[in-house]
């Protein structure tokens, strides 16, 4: 039994029940009213389809192609055809599917997260959404190390590089709820697009951008400056002051922040550019699958004929053979009765020619 979340991860975590109203989801049958695929035949799809993205992503290929061989061993081509259209997860999608699958009362709580950010984005309600996001990046980042530990666990390592894709599939899952109802299921097969479903919301703390004060006008009654006689030189400008030590940090603060958006926005990218090659190398693997399938359906459709082809000659020799043994012994039978026909005349003749009366 695999421990449950650290506490700290389980503070960020909404109440059970959280803004009145009860999780949109549940972990064992996904959306309400969703029903569950029936079985094909006599091969239970929904069964195996859940073994299978329990599996790890290197045993995945081989454990599906076994089950589409068994389907079509029991004469079920439909639930052959469903099996081998299951895609293998990548690595992050399933390191995903295993967080859902492990921890099932937490993930529960983060797709009711999902639902009130979701909800406070259609209603503009900026207070509740501003919560919402406020533990939004810091509950995805431990829940994604959290997937990662789970992962290890079963002596899969997690490079940086998935984790933020890890990290990418949560923020799909809080933002999209066909991502969430997959990942309900355990059965995210590649990672979603950047999410950008909603507004961002400054954390707490960020640094504020001073306004620069307006020149207020001079006051009623106010003594103007003496202006410099045309033959005086103009007065020297006072020298700026030098940027005080706060002023500096906040500056360097706010450089910090624009390089580490255009950091998330070209990890984003890069993550959204891998999913898609994913996506065609998937593509490009089924239809291989596919055209494999006809293929061996083929090849066993043209070994039958020529079983039933060798099977036609066979019979046909063993005809004309029957038919030339037949005919032999009709030749026979002819010659015997030729031979008989010849014997029976010379003895009548005998005969006749013995019953003749002999002279006195």
């Amino acid at each position: 039994m695999v421990a449950s979340l650290r506490p700290g991860v389980r503070a960020l975590l909404p109440p059970a029940g959280d803004a009145g109203t009860r999780p949109a989801y549940s972990l064992s049958r996904g959306r309400p009213g969703t029903a569950r695929a029936a079985h094909s035949g006599g091969v239970d799809v929904e069964r195996i389809a859940d073994e299978l993205y329990g599996l790890k992503p290197s045993e995945f290929t081989a454990a599906r192609d076994a089950y589409v061989a068994e389907a079509r061993r029991a004469k079920d081509s439909a639930a052959a055809k469903e099996i081998a259209a299951l895609r293998r997860p990548p690595l992050a999608a399933w390191a995903a599917n295993r967080l859902a699958r492990q921890r099932k009362e937490e993930a529960g709580q983060f797709l009711t997260l999902g639902e009130t950010l979701r909800t406070a984005h259609r209603t503009l309600d900026a207070e509740q959404l501003r919560t919402a996001s406020r533990r939004r990046h810091q509950l995805v980042t431990a829940l994604a190390h959290e997937a990662a530990v789970l992962a290890q666990e079963t002596g899969q390592p997690v490079s940086d590089t998935v984790l933020r894709e890890i990290e990418q599939i949560l923020h799909g899952v809080l933002a999209h709820p066909d991502v969430a109802e997959l990942w309900a299921k355990g059965r995210l097969v590649q990672v979603p697009e950047a999410a950008v479903g909603f507004a961002a919301v400054a954390p707490e703390g960020a640094p504020v951008r001073p306004t620069p004060a307006r020149k207020s006008a001079p006051k009623a009654g106010a003594a103007e400056k003496p202006r410099p006689a045309p033959d005086e030189p103009p007065p020297k400008k006072p020298t700026p002051k030098k940027p005080t030590p706060t002023a500096k940090r906040r500056r360097e603060e706010e450089q910090r922040l624009r390089a580490l958006e255009r950091a998330r926005a070209a990890a984003q990218e890069a993550a959204s550019e891998v999913a898609r090659r994913e996506r065609e190398l998937d593509a490009a693997r089924q239809a291989q699958r596919e055209s494999a399938a006809k293929r061996d359906e083929a090849s066993e459709r043209v070994g039958r004929l020529e079983r039933e082809l060798e099977q036609a000659r066979q019979a046909e020799l063993e005809g004309e053979a029957a038919a030339a043994e037949e005919g032999r012994a009709a030749k026979s039978a002819q010659s015997a009765l030729h031979e008989a026909s010849r014997t029976a005349e010379r003895t009548g003749e005998e005969l006749r020619r013995l019953e003749q009366p002999t002279g006195p």
